[in-house]
Order: C-alpha cells, then structure tokens, then sequence
C-alpha cells in the first residue's frame, strides 16, 4: 500500500482535517460439488479528505494516490466545507482536540499462500466431504478474505495505521430427506490471512463432522409448534439479537432519527440480567474479530457499555452526535472504503455471561426449544425483528429432544430481553464475525452467552 507519507501533508491541514488512505482487499474462492464456481480479487485503493468548518463538512476523495491527487482531494474538500458554511452559517466551534499516535498490524507472520495453494486446499475439504459421506447431494466449500489497511492523519495531530485482515472458510452440506432438500452452513476463520488458516485440513474434519452429524439430525427433525414459547438462545442467535435489533437502535444517528431508544435512556429496558457491550478491540484480555483501536476520525476506541444491569445507559456516537449529546465519543465513527465518510458503526457487540450453567437452563424448561444457528434476519429501529433459525432442538421436560426444522423467531427485542430469566456464564465470540450493512458494509464481532428468554416462534 502506498501511503505515502502522509504527515509531510500536516501543514496544509485546515483548523480540522482528517487526511486518510485505505486500500481493501477482498478474495474469493468458491466450490461446489467439487467444481469452482467462483475466484475473484479486487483491490480498492483510494485516498480522502473531510474538512470541518464552523459546523459544515466537506469531503472529497480520489484513487490517486500521489502528491497531486493528496493536495487535490484537501482542496476539494476545504473547498466543500467553504461552500457548505457559506450557505449553512451553522457557526458552530470545532471538537475537543483528539490525539494519538498508533500503529495496529496483524499482518501474517506465515509465508503467503498462491491462489493455486489456496485451491488446492479447499478441494482437499471438498474431497474429505465427498469421499467421507457419499449422501451429501450438495456440497459448498470456499474462501472469503477481507483486509483493512488504513493510514489516517488528523490536524489534531493523530498519526494512525491499522492492517485488520479477516478470513472465513465457509461450509453448506445439503442431504435429500423425503424428497426435500435439506442443508446446513457453518463459516470456520476468523481475524487473520489465509495462510493464519490454511495449514493443516485436518484441523477442519472434526468441524465438518459436526456439522453433518448436526444436519442429518435436522434432516430427521420435526416442526416447532408455533407461539410465544419459552427458549434458550445460543450465542449465534443472542449475539446477532444483540447486534441487530439493540445496537442499531442505540446507534445516535438513528436515535436522533427516531429510534425507539430515543425514549429509553436511564430505564429499564431489560432484566437486570442483561449487560450489553459494544466491545472495541479486547475481551477478557483476548484480540476479538474486528479489533478497532481508533477510528476513522482519530477518536481512541473504548468500550461503550450500552445495557447496564438491565437499563439503558448510552448511546454509540461520532464526534458530531457526541457534542449533541453532551458526552465524549468512544471510537465507533468508521468508513468501508477511501471514498466513504465514517458513520457511527458497531465493532464487537454482545451480551456479558452471567452465571448459569447451559444445562440447568435446558433442565428448568419443561415445554420449549434451544435454537442454535440462525441465518438471514431483519430489524427496525423499534426494536422490532425476524430472524430465521436454521438449527435447534426440543427441550421436553428438562431434556434435549429432537431436531427441529428451519423456522422464525419474531418480537420486539427490549421485550424479549425484559423476559430474560437465565445468562449462561459461558462466553463464545462468532469467529468470522459477520458483516453490518447500514449503508455501507462492515465488517463487524459478535457472540455472548445463552439466554433464556421468550420469543415468539413460527410452525405448526
């Protein structure tokens, strides 16, 4: 990536400029039933200037990155900031000044693997699938990288680089019962490069054994009755709950824009169970999937506890929504690519463990279900969601029953964790993590412990 130097450019800054360049890279590999059926790269590379002025932004970008296209973009964009004040007259004082200096690489240590190599592995999955359990019509094995380089600098004096690389091996088998097809997706990875995955195919058998034994389980399962019931949500599901139908409420550009949340602040919200965090980079002194040490306006990131024992205590901000609100942003202001502005984004949001074992909450379930994987979902700014369920099991009295088929969980999300009864004290991250897309895509963390809650179920 050529950043140039970019603090050569500190002098021509205005009284607030961030300068910042950033180069993603994406691959992917795909196979199905042994023939690739997709392999791309592409590699977006830019540079971008947004210039404060009395209350007004202005900003502008280019994928030249060389002196002229640098100078060219901080004209461009003073320019625009001139233009908009001139119209605005918003006569607003610039932010507190936010300072750091901070380099974050997690760039592979290991030697680069070739597109050739990468195949050659992914078959060898494919193959280990095909010759092992011949019943599988279907099968899905690839590859999915993602990395992040940016290089930003601010007038306040940040000076920030940052390479955060992601990797997912995805996996969809898909057996025939009864005539139906049936399948089953689980995606391996996590923060890293190809070659931080891709050593030993071995080391994935045992994760593609459990997902057949898990699909063949499901192929011989039964609808859940549908109704308001009692469950238990696994950490795939409380975690994409967590993100989804709590974290973009309490996101302060939505909450200005009318989310529910709006009305929420200092009360109860859920049961005093419930302590919801949008985690920046660490947990429990471990890396998460998307670790986020500053962001794209050179705030230091910080931990933003959104859920408090049940009651809602913050909201997720950027230096403009934060002045507003009359607190400090926390490091959630981020961009996708060059020529996007930052917008107030989650990092790694979950649900803190509390201190119940997983099998005591099956066994004080008498009629009710343990949902475990989820796919595809939707939520409003009420709270409001659906989200499809693609693996889970009967609780009859105390005990795990038979696999149910793919079905909906639906509510409203503050009621659902109001009726939160039980937080398992385990604490499992999604390993790739998944990707936000609130106008632009993200890359985001999620995961959290069990909950035992209600939830409306669709079924018989």
């Amino acid at each position: 990536m050529n950043t140039n130097n970019l603090k050569e450019y500190l002098a021509l800054l205005t009284p607030y400029t961030e300068l910042r360049v950033q180069s993603n890279n994406i691959m992917s590999m795909a196979f199905l039933n042994g023939n690739m059926i997709s392999n791309s790269q592409n590699r977006i590379h830019g540079v971008s200037a947004r210039v404060y002025k009395n209350g007004s932004w202005g900003f502008a970008s280019n994928s030249v990155v060389n002196d002229a296209g640098i100078q060219a973009v901080l004209s461009e964009a003073e320019n625009n900031a001139s233009f908009l004040d001139s119209r605005l007259d918003l006569r607003k004082a610039l932010f507190n000044p936010t300072v750091g200096k901070m380099k974050k690489d997690f760039r592979s240590t290991k030697h680069p693997l070739s597109q050739g190599e990468i195949k050659e592995f992914i078959k060898l999955l494919d193959n280990y699938i095909a010759t092992k359990y011949p019943d599988v019509m279907q099968r899905y094995v690839g590859i999915q990288f993602l990395s992040m380089e940016k290089n930003l600098v601010t007038s306040d004096g940040v000076e920030f680089y940052s390479f955060i690389p992601r990797t997912a091996i995805p996996v969809q088998l898909t057996v025939v019962k009864d005539g139906v097809p049936v399948n089953l997706y689980e995606a391996f990875g996590g923060l890293g490069e190809a070659q931080d995955f891709l050593d030993n195919p071995e080391n994935f058998f045992p994760k593609i054994d459990t997902l057949y034994q898990e699909l063949i389980k499901k192929s011989e399962g039964v609808m859940p009755k549908a109704g308001l019931c009692e469950v238990i949500l696994a950490s795939d599901i409380a975690g994409i709950l967590a993100h989804e139908a709590i974290g973009h409420t309490t996101e302060a550009d939505l909450v200005l824009g009318g989310s529910i949340a709006a009305e929420y602040m200092n009360k109860e919200v859920a049961s005093p169970l419930v302590t919801l965090v949008d985690f920046a980079n660490t947990y429990n002194g471990k890396t998460l999937t998307m670790p986020i040490y500053m962001d794209d306006e050179g705030v230091v990131a910080e931990d933003v506890v959104i859920i408090e024992n049940g009651i809602l205590r913050n909201y997720m901000h950027n230096k403009e929504t934060a002045r507003l609100f009359g607190t400090e942003p926390k490091g959630n202001a981020r961009a996708w690519q060059f020529n996007d502005e930052p917008l107030i984004r989650m990092r790694n949001t979950a649900i803190l463990p509390g201190k119940d074992k997983l099998e005591d909450m099956i066994a004080s379930i008498e009629d009710g279900y343990f949902l475990t994987k989820t796919g595809n979902g939707q939520a409003d700014t009420t709270s409001e969601f659906t989200f499809s369920v693609n693996m889970g099991y009967e609780i009859k009295n105390g005990k795990l029953g038979r696999a149910i088929k793919d079905t909906t969980i639906s509510g409203i999300a503050f009621e659902v964790l109001k009726s939160v009864t039980m937080v398992s004290d385990e604490m499992t991250w999604a390993g790739t993590g998944g990707m936000c897309g609130k106008k632009q895509p993200i890359p985001v963390g999620m995961g959290g412990p069990s909950i035992k809650c209600k939830v409306n179920i669709g079924g018989e």
